[in-house]
């Protein structure tokens, strides 16, 4: 068992009162792989931005919890290696269940989403502020959702719908002043799987839904809001992956310009998963494909470091949080 700020950790308070205060939201960057984390680390070391790493519980089941809060210390010693001292959380994404929570704390992360946003609202109330009041004994900063993002969590293979049960922003203030959450995923039109927003008849996507973000703020003014399903998926790795024996016919990702205007409206923390699988695996199929006899699988991870590392510093320029460390 470990306190996450004996690896070196911060959790996400301050990280949001000073994105709040100077209009930009932290990069949360989803990584399922050495190589992933590697390019993330890399970005946000030339970047001087403050990150957070995002492991979901099904990464958990690949690697553990404690393997994961060391691999983590192991980047942070990286960055105060190069002398520099960028803030650094280890986040828990989609915690289902309260225990998944606890362990998650038990080994060192030092943020944990609980995710009842499938459940009645008062059962949401209820599994949060449990969460709650445990994670803050032990210094963890807790994020909560409210409405519900339809589509593939985490899987890789499954397809949103681009249906949304918006959040109520007449809930927000109750609901938060409840459960003491530290943070709240609110639903505006995102997405998780490869539809990340429902375009319109003629195939125009539409703005996300400003309005209930703007009516949200207004009922809990300076309290971080998240946003999930935020990726942009370009077309060219989609084109890619199909060129190279893959099979994928819908995918609509959020306009880059949409995210930056969140961010400086307040958006504190946004989500991104989807763009840094979609675009290893491409590049992946395709060395494979052009490298038949390969049987190092370096021959395609250090080129998808190199990939990734540019897909994540463009990232945190759209999201503003360059020189915030």
């Amino acid at each position: 068992m470990y306190h996450y700020t004996e690896l070196g950790e911060v959790n996400t308070k301050d990280m949001f009162r000073k994105a709040y205060e100077e209009g930009y939201a932290v990069p949360a960057l989803n990584f399922i792989s050495i190589e992933q984390f590697n390019a993330i680390i890399d970005a946000v070391i030339e970047k001087r931005s403050p990150v957070i790493l995002l492991a979901s519980p099904n990464l958990h089941r690949q690697l553990g919890y404690e393997i994961l809060a060391r691999i983590v210390q192991s980047g942070i010693d990286r960055i105060h290696g190069c002398g520099l001292d960028i803030p650094v959380s280890l986040h828990l994404d989609h915690g289902m269940t309260f225990q998944h929570c606890v362990d998650a704390v038990e080994f060192g992360f030092s943020s944990v989403m609980i995710d009842g946003s499938a459940l009645p609202f008062e059962e949401n109330v209820a599994l949060t502020k449990q969460t709650v009041e445990y994670a803050h004994r032990h210094q963890v900063t807790v994020e909560a959702e409210l409405g519900v993002l339809s589509g593939a969590e985490e899987s890789g293979d499954g397809e949103g719908n681009g249906e949304s049960l918006y959040t109520d922003p007449h809930q927000v203030e109750e609901f938060v002043k409840r459960t003491g959450c530290d943070s709240l995923a609110i639903s505006i039109g995102t997405c998780h799987g490869l539809v990340k927003i429902k375009p319109d008849p003629d195939g125009n996507l539409p703005e996300l839904r400003y309005d209930i973000l703007e009516n949200v703020m207004r009922r809990v003014p300076g309290f971080p809001i998240v946003l999930h399903g935020a990726s942009a998926i370009d077309p060219r790795f989609v084109d890619m992956i199909n060129a190279y024996g893959g099979r994928i016919e819908s995918v609509a990702g959020i306009p880059e310009e949409q995210i930056t205007k969140a961010a400086r409206m307040g958006v504190c923390k946004v989500n991104i998963a989807t763009d840094g699988w979609i675009s290893a695996l491409a590049n992946t199929r395709k060395i494979l494909a052009e490298n038949p006899q390969a049987i190092d699988s370096r021959i395609f991870t250090l080129k998808n470091r190199e990939l990734l590392k540019e897909i994540y510093l463009h990232k945190i320029d759209v999201l503003g949080s360059a020189e915030k460390a």
